[in-house]
């Protein structure tokens, strides 16, 4: 069954094809006796309301489910942006409110495709949430032999959810899309770190398309230090010998701060290639605060004391949010300081003074199950707290969440390691331990954990079918549609919950930890930089297969950048300058290449100068290729052309009502 195509798509529309099935809805699978049952059931009823929205609607029977597949015209979608309001890039830099039967003034996606993958899913949302019951009473809708009621103006696909009818939306696997990403990204161990950015994006959404992104040019980039620090261990420079590791300590702080102003560039290169105006912050809304520029301008009441009422609202509600924030991050820094402080110094003791290996691996077993629950926990209070705080928006809830929850792992990965380097400087032990941390087995563990989450529930769900009393004896029991084998896959969700991040949380969480290893122990173990490399190379690969084989589709999220990773990076930078400085007086020390006193001196002048590096080497780098500056003005100066002509307007027609 299904819809036909929209006619009539309005003038200057391209006629397109539908789009594949992109969307499933899962509900419970009715018994033959119920199915064969007088009355038209709730799910005939939903399945004629989507083909009424003009969707495609496919059903499917199987093993743990039945399933609703879901694919829509073009002509649909364009509709139903139209209806959201949804604002589009258009071809002179404005972002305006979409309109159907004016296509062609919006740009096109790298694919050629009129919506990206975000734009169609928030589409399919807003068509199936938005079935309502638009008649003078309510209906009485049946499932399997209970009848519940369907409210006027209520939507129905929140009514079956609420009910239990419904138990899933999600978005579905596009397969012929999915193999060839598999082929030429997932299983194209040529170029490790070449990645198809553009058919990520398409397929992923912008968020996991820069995360992406990100990986790979981090990855490029560690090959530089990787070469530098295996010369450090291979080459004999003799009566030079002790100005390598202060030489290496220099260039990778350089390379970090070059890394981090290149990939700036990149990023916006991406986003204006993929059509994400972000960098015309400055008249982003200007279209909102026009299109109710007259209303304002009539109403009398609002001009001058309703605006002092509503600057004094905001300033209370900012400082306000301020001091939740402050409040929050105090309860993460005392319990940081009160309860993993202590536990993470006395793991530390333990293991140096613990003679045998036995009893080390054993104490280090009852370490990693104790801090993996407690990091957990305190990853649920932020979560928690966060709902408390007055912050603008997702993006900056993320933000407040991802600061909260790194200085908990902050403290988890480092202070050992710390403790090693400082207090009993013990290089060699130091060394031990960042080998283990950076070991490659850890991208298996990562991917078996989906795999055998899905052999379970597949094993389940086959289980139960045998036993069904409809089932028939003797008969294999298998799964045979792509749908039903997506449904039992686990979700990309982050450890710490689904409300506020999904996977890339813990994905980002994972390089940034690696980042601010190696980085703040680059002297202690230059040959540190070789094993991120190979466990990055390795990465993109596994990264890959557990998005296109081992989880369902993720549901697209809007990103534009990393966010408040970009600037956890460049506070590890500085970090890796203080801990480094340490690391060489230790070092030196040790060896008895100088004195403490003069060498203490050395290197506190070193660290001065390399933090004028940091923050002057930020400079020399644009953070925009030249083409995306020229664009991004000759945007906006198209954009004030267009808004003053508005404004003219709207003052004229004020101008006529006043006369």
């Amino acid at each position: 069954m299904g819809a036909g195509l929209g006619e009539g798509e309005g003038e200057g529309a391209a006629v397109e094809e539908a789009t594949g099935y992109e969307v499933g809805i899962v509900v419970p699978k009715l018994s033959r006796a119920a199915a064969a049952g007088g009355g038209e059931d709730c799910v005939a009823r939903l399945v004629r309301e989507l083909e009424g929205a003009g969707l495609l609607v496919e059903r499917v029977r199987g093993v743990p489910a039945e399933f609703i597949k879901l694919a829509a015209p073009m002509g649909t979608l364009g509709r139903a942006a139209a209806e959201m309001q949804m604002k589009k890039l258009t071809y002179i830099g404005m972002e305006l409110q979409f309109e159907w039967d004016q296509v062609a003034a919006f740009v096109r996606q790298p694919d050629g495709s009129l919506f990206s993958w975000r734009e169609r899913y928030c589409c399919f949302r807003y068509l199936i949430y938005g079935i309502v019951n638009k008649t003078n009473s309510e209906i009485t809708l049946k499932f399997d032999h209970k009848e519940f009621h369907w409210k006027q103006n209520e939507s129905l696909l929140t009514r079956l959810e609420s009910e239990g009818v419904v138990k899933l939306v999600f978005p579905l696997h596009d397969e012929i899309k999915r193999k060839q990403l598999l082929r030429n990204w997932a299983l194209n161990w040529l170029d490790f770190t070449w990645q198809p950015i553009d058919e990520i994006y398409s397929y992923f959404g912008t968020k996991i398309a820069t995360y992406f992104a990100f990986l790979g040019m981090y990855t490029r980039w560690l090959f530089f230090p990787a070469v530098f620090g295996l010369a450090t261990q291979l080459i004999d420079f003799g009566s030079l010998q002790w100005l390598v590791l202060p030489a290496f300590f220099i260039f990778v702080i350089s390379w970090a701060v070059f890394f981090l102003q290149f990939w700036k560039r990149k990023n916006s290169a991406l986003l204006a290639r993929w059509g994400i105006n972000c960098s015309l912050s400055e008249y982003k809304n200007m279209g909102n605060e026009l299109g109710s520029l007259g209303d304002s301008l009539t109403v009398e009441e609002k001009k001058f004391g309703d605006v002092s009422a509503e600057k004094r609202n905001l300033q209370r509600n900012e400082w306000f949010g301020v001091l939740l924030r402050i409040r929050n991050n105090a309860i993460i820094v005392l319990a940081i300081i009160c309860l993993q402080l202590p536990f993470e110094l006395a793991y530390a003791h333990l293991y140096e003074i613990t003679e045998t290996e036995v009893m080390r691996y054993l104490l280090t077993a009852i370490y990693l199950v104790a801090i993996q629950y407690y990091t957990r926990i305190g990853g649920k209070v932020s979560v928690n707290l966060i709902k408390y705080e007055n912050n603008q928006g997702e993006e900056s809830s993320s933000a407040s969440l991802v600061y909260k929850v790194f200085g908990l792992y902050f403290m988890q990965s480092y202070i050992g390691l710390f403790y090693h380097a400082s207090l009993y400087r013990d290089i060699l032990a130091l060394r031990k331990v960042l080998i283990q941390r950076l070991i490659v087995l850890e991208n298996l563990i990562e991917n078996s954990i989906p795999y055998l989450k899905y052999s379970y529930k597949k094993y389940i769900a086959v289980h139960k079918k045998k036993h069904e009393k409809e089932s028939p004896s003797g008969k294999s029991v298998r799964l045979s549609t792509r749908v039903e084998k997506e449904y039992l896959k686990p979700s990309y969700t982050a450890s710490i919950g689904a409300e506020l991040e999904d996977g890339l949380f813990d994905d980002f969480l994972e390089l940034t930890l690696q980042f601010g290893m190696i980085m703040m122990f680059a002297c202690a173990f230059p040959l540190i930089f070789c094993f991120a490399a190979l466990n990055n190379a390795t990465e993109i690969r596994a990264d890959a297969l557990k998005l296109l084989v081992m989880l369902k589709r993720p549901v697209p999220r809007a990103a534009a950048t990393i966010g408040a990773w970009l600037n956890i990076f460049q506070f590890l930078v500085v970090m890796a300058i203080c801990t480094n400085c340490l690391l060489l007086v230790c070092l030196y020390d040790a060896e008895g290449n100088w004195r403490i006193e003069p060498g203490l001196a050395a290197i506190l002048i070193m660290e001065h100068a390399l933090l004028l590096i940091k923050f002057g080497f930020s400079h020399f780098v644009p953070e925009e290729p030249a083409w995306v500056k020229a664009n991004r003005v000759r945007y906006v100066a198209q954009a004030q052309t267009v808004c003053s002509k508005q404004l003219l307007k709207s003052i004229s027609k004020l101008d006529a009502k006043l006369d």
